[in-house]
């Protein structure tokens, strides 16, 4: 593999990697929130 293959690979993993942790933090926010909300009502 190229080093430019690899940088290109890397970038996309990045990106990928960026969003998975991006809607897993967002998860851990809302999960309980929508819990306390139904909890409470």
């Amino acid at each position: 593999m190229t080093n430019h293959a690899f940088a290109k690979w890397a970038k996309k993993l990045g990106f990928w990697g960026f969003l998975f942790f991006l809607i897993k933090g967002l998860l851990w926010l809302l999960v309980p929130t929508v819990a306390a909300y139904f909890s409470l009502k």
